[in-house]
């Protein structure tokens, strides 16, 4: 199998938990590379393109709320198989059920707000990282 790419986002939360660097520990000792890395101040139009597929659902607004509160860092990753590798990496999306050993199982937990921070965004195909990458990069 080839070489892929993958986008990875460390949330709002992650950065401001200053948890940025031991995600990027984790990531480079499973052995993917770091192709490119930006510290972002996403703005409302970027977020509406990135999360174009849940407009109009309820957390909608909520998570773009959440994504403009602070800076995200976006990270361009390669490696065999990379974004399934990143997406076990990271564990589930609801923290409180993510498995120990993940970044999610690990790092995060339920605050009780309106919708879920946990601290990271992988993409979830080779469609789907090419559109986001395109859109952070």
């Amino acid at each position: 199998m080839p070489t892929e790419e993958t986008l990875v986002l460390v949330k709002p939360d992650g950065v401001a938990r200053g948890l940025t660097g031991e995600i990027l520990a984790r990531i480079e000792r499973k052995g993917y590379s770091l192709v490119d890395l930006r510290l972002v101040e996403p703005s409302r139009e970027r977020l509406a393109k990135h999360y174009a597929e849940h407009e109009g659902k309820p957390f909608y607004e909520p998570l773009l709320e959440f994504m403009m509160s602070g800076p995200s860092v976006a990270i361009r990753l390669t490696g065999d198989r990379v974004i399934e590798g990143f997406r076990s990496l990271a564990g589930t999306t609801d923290p409180t059920s993510a498995a120990p050993g993940t970044i999610r199982g690990d790092l995060g937990r339920d605050w009780g707000l309106k919708v879920q921070q946990n601290l990271v965004h992988g993409s979830d195909s080779q469609e789907s990282a090419a559109r986001e990458l395109s859109i952070w990069f």
